[in-house]
C-alpha cells in the first residue's frame, strides 16, 4: 500500500532529484547510451503548495530509480495522485506498472494497453490535479502513441522524445511516421510561436529555454535529410542500409541502426509525396 504523506513543506531535497522549475523537478534515471543521452528524465509535477504531484514518464524498470522517484515526492510532503505517459518505449514506461504499485496511483497512457487504470489521455484533454493545470498535445511521429504536455502556469512543454534535449530524435519505422512527425512539429512551432510553449523539458538531456529555436531546429534538421536522402536515392543507393552509410557517414555507426527506422520512414515518405 502506498504512503500517504501530510500535506506540509518540503523535506529536504533527495540525492538526484533536482528543482527545474517551480512546478517541475527532474529524477534522472541511471540508464546511459547513445540513444537515452544522459539517462531518462523522469518529471515529478505539482502545484506549489498542494499534496498532490503528478509523475511523468517513470523510466526503466529499475527498482532504484524507482523509489528515488517516490522518495523525491514524498520529500516535498506529497502523494503520486497519477503516473503520466509520453510514449510506451521501455525507456520511459517500462517501470510504470512497478511505479504505480509503489505509489498507489494508476498509469494514464495514450494506448490502452500502457494504462492500469479506467482513465486514458486523449489529444486536446485538460487535466487538473491537485490545482496543477496540463494540456494534452497528440503528437505522433516519433511513435504512433506519443504525446507532448503543456504547463501554461510555466509555458513549459514536456516532449518526451519527440524534441531531445540535445541532437535529434529517431523516427520509429514503421510506428512512427515521417509524414505524421512533421505535422506534430509544425503544431508545436504553433505553441511556441503564441508563446503557450517557452521552455522544453525532454526526456533526455538538458532542457531548452528557447522552445520555437528547437522547434524550428528540428524541422530545418528534417527538411535537410529528406534532400540527402533523395539525393542519394538518385545517385543509386536504394537499399536504407545503403542509403544510412552514405548520408550518415559522420554519425556514430552505432547509431545507424536506429537512423536506418528514420531512414525507412523518410523513403515511405518520399513515395507517398510523389
Amino acid at each position: 500500500m502506498a504512503r500517504s504523506p501530510r500535506p506540509g513543506p518540503a523535506g529536504p531535497a533527495v540525492s538526484g532529484a533536482v528543482a527545474v522549475t517551480e512546478r517541475a523537478t527532474l529524477v534522472l534515471a541511471p540508464n546511459p547510451s547513445p540513444m537515452t543521452l544522459e539517462g531518462t528524465n523522469t518529471w515529478i509535477l505539482a502545484e506549489p503548495g498542494s499534496s498532490e504531484a503528478v509523475v511523468v514518464d517513470p523510466g526503466p524498470l529499475h527498482e532504484g530509480h524507482l523509489a528515488a522517484v517516490l522518495a523525491a515526492v514524498e520529500s516535498q510532503g506529497r502523494r503520486v495522485a497519477a503516473t503520466l505517459l509520453t510514449h510506451g518505449h521501455p525507456d520511459h514506461a517500462e517501470g510504470a506498472a512497478r511505479f504505480a504499485a509503489l505509489s498507489g496511483s494508476g498509469v494514464r497512457a495514450l494506448d490502452p494497453a500502457l494504462r492500469l487504470g479506467a482513465e486514458g489521455l486523449a489529444d486536446g484533454e485538460v487535466l487538473e490535479i491537485g490545482g496543477l493545470e496540463l494540456r494534452v498535445v497528440g503528437t505522433p511521429g516519433h511513435t504512433s502513441d506519443s504525446l507532448c504536455f503543456t504547463l501554461p502556469a510555466e509555458g513549459s512543454l514536456l516532449t518526451g522524445d519527440t524534441v531531445l534535449g540535445r541532437g535529434t530524435t529517431v523516427v520509429a519505422h514503421p510506428d512512427g511516421r515521417l509524414g505524421d512527425y512533421l505535422d506534430s512539429l509544425g503544431r508545436l512551432r504553433t505553441l511556441a510561436e503564441a508563446r503557450e510553449a517557452r521552455t522544453i523539458l525532454p526526456g533526455h538531456g538538458p532542457v531548452l529555454e528557447d522552445a520555437l529555436g528547437a522547434v524550428e531546429y528540428y524541422l530545418a534538421h528534417r527538411e535537410s535529410r529528406l534532400a540527402q536522402v533523395a539525393a542519394a536515392l538518385e545517385a543509386g543507393h536504394t537499399t536504407p542500409s545503403d542509403v544510412v552509410a552514405h548520408v550518415y557517414a559522420d554519425v556514430d555507426r552505432s547509431l545507424w541502426p536506429a537512423a536506418e527506422w528514420s531512414v525507412r520512414a523518410q523513403l515511405e515518405y518520399l513515395r507517398e509525396s510523389r
